[in-house]
Formats: structure tokens, sequence, C-alpha cells
């Protein structure tokens, strides 16, 4: 009798049902998947490099016999690299300074030639494809041909001359010549924005070089925003100069963000950097990996700080649009 009772429980009983992932926890499995490679070789390869070069700046390392011997020495290598070899501090100090005076420039021109380029006119992806060559050329094995190449090293140095036959004439004086401190004089511009302009005029040809990959992401940005919005502007009887300032900066504010943090990364990780080349030439002296771990440590230390506060600043002024 219990025995049939129990039988009428189980089988009034509702049976449990499998569970089925959700379409996001499909897509986050599927995302692991794609990541898994790079996990694996992190943690393989990078981490142990990691390890030794923090382990190095904090020791020094004695050759024998038996091989190397690390000391440890704490914070000796770093006093070192700031108060012994004052041209560390020069070279990075002038870096920073660099940096941003490019930042501002990269990412407006980008974002210029972007909303340019995404007009509709004949040739559109002709020009856009002009304007990303540069950075096909900049990298490789086309960046290491074009090191021997005269008219580049005229281009990327302004103190250099060109000969013209008849005079020497400096590339600096090609701007020098349209004289732009008489050209705002009338507009009461202050010097630091005239020779800000002048160096940013100077620099053109690495500013265009390295501004390929942010006008691509200005791109996608602009072609991203609904065209119902901007026709909504236009009955309404906005102008483009109110449409862009209202609706179309506001939208891709989050691109200026990501161009602002990309462009801090390329400049501080590019092959010619001086800070780069500089910890270079010392770690080719003489016990010199130990010092140049050091420096390179706290050159990471500085533009990781200088990352996060461009990247709070900006994301206080940042606005993403809702999609639900």
């Amino acid at each position: 009798m219990n025995n049939t009772a129990n039988e009428k429980v189980a089988k009034a009983a509702p049976k449990k049902k499998r569970r089925i992932a959700s379409l996001d926890k499909k897509k986050a499995r599927a995302g692991y998947i794609f990541v898994l490679p790079f996990i694996i070789g992190l943690v393989a390869m990078y981490l142990p490099i990691i390890y030794d070069s923090i382990l190095y700046s904090f020791t020094n390392i004695k050759h024998g016999a038996d091989g190397y011997q690390l000391m440890f020495v704490g914070l000796e290598n770093y006093r070192n690299a700031l108060f012994v070899d004052t041209t560390y501090v020069q070279v990075l100090t002038t870096g920073i300074k660099q940096l941003f005076l490019d930042i501002p420039c990269i990412v407006i021109f980008s974002l210029f030639m972007a909303v340019l380029l995404n007009q509709k006119m004949v040739g559109r992806a002709a020009f856009r494809a002009i304007f990303f060559v540069p950075v096909v050329l900049s990298t490789g094995l086309v960046a290491k041909i074009d090191a021997g190449n005269e008219l580049l090293s005229y281009m990327q140095n302004t103190d250099e001359g060109i000969s013209t036959g008849a005079q020497s004439t400096g590339v600096s004086e090609i701007v020098s010549a349209m004289d732009f401190k008489y050209l705002f004089s009338s507009m009461k511009v202050g010097k630091e924005l005239v020779d800000y302009v002048i160096d940013a005029i100077n620099n053109i040809y690495n500013i265009v070089n390295r501004s390929g990959v942010q006008m691509l992401i200005f791109l996608a940005g602009l072609q991203s925003i609904s065209p119902a919005i901007y026709e909504s502007c236009e009955i309404e009887g906005a102008s483009a100069w109110e449409t862009f300032w209202k609706i179309t900066f506001p939208m891709i504010s989050p691109m200026i963000l990501t161009n602002a943090v990309y462009t801090i990364i390329d400049a501080f990780t590019s092959s010619t950097n001086t800070v780069m080349s500089y910890i270079d030439q010392v770690y080719g002296k003489t016990d010199g990996d130990v010092l140049s771990s050091a420096m390179a440590w706290m050159y990471f230390i500085i533009v990781i700080a200088i990352i996060a506060v461009v990247a709070g600043l900006l994301s206080m002024y940042t606005f993403y649009q809702r999609r639900d």
C-alpha cells in the first residue's frame, strides 16, 4: 500500500527541467574560448619574464664561472636611474611633454578627417585608403626599408636643412614664412598657443602617420549614429554646427576616450619613442640589464598613471547611449 502511494506521488511530482544556457552565457563561453590561447601564452611565457624583470630591478648581477648570482640591493637601481643617470630623467620629461603635445593633435586631426570622409562624395573609399596608407608604411618591413630614406628623415626632423642648389632651407622655415604670430596678433592669442600650433604644423608628418587607426575608429562611431537623429535635427532647423556639437560630438565621445588611451599606449610603445630607445641603449651596456629594468618599470608606472588620469577625466564627460 505504501509502495503504491509513493509511486503515485513520484508520478505526480514535476520533473526537473534541465537548465538551458542563455544566449549571453553562450557568447561568454565563446569569448573565453577565443581568448584562451592568449591566457595560456600570458601565464606560460609572459608572466615568468615579467617576474624576472621585476626581480632584476631590485638586484645586482654578479657573473662567475658557475653562472650568475643575484644580490638584493633594494631601491638602489631606481635611485641610480633618477639621481645618478641624469640623462634618463631628461629624456623621460621630454618624452612626456611631447606626448601631451601630440595626443590632442592626433585625436583632433583624426576626428576632423573622419567627419570629412564620412560625407557622401565620389571616391570616398579611395580617400579613406589613402589616409590609412601611412599606417601600413610605418610598420614591419616597410618601416625598416624607409629607415634609410633621406626624404623621410627630412620630413620627420624639422631641424634638418634641405639643399635646393641655390641655398639651404630648413623645413621649419616653411611654417615661419607663414608668420603665425602676425596671423594671430589681431586675435589676442597667447604665445603658448601660437608655439603649440607651430610645433604641431612642423610635426604634421608624424601626426598624419599616427592618425590612421584613430580615424577608422571615429568612422565606425560616426556610421553607428542613426540617420533618423540627423533627420530630426534638420526638421527642427538645427544648423550643421549645432548638430555636430549637440549630436555628433556627444555620441562619439566613447570613441574619443578609446582613441586617447590608444594614442597614449601607441606613443609610449613606439619604436621611435626616445625613452624606449634610451632604455635599450642602457641595456646594451655592461651590467646595464638591472638598471634598464628599473628604468623600464618606472616608465611603465608613469604610463599607467597617465592612462588612469586621462581615462578618468574623459570618462566624466563621456556619453553612453542607452539601447534598452
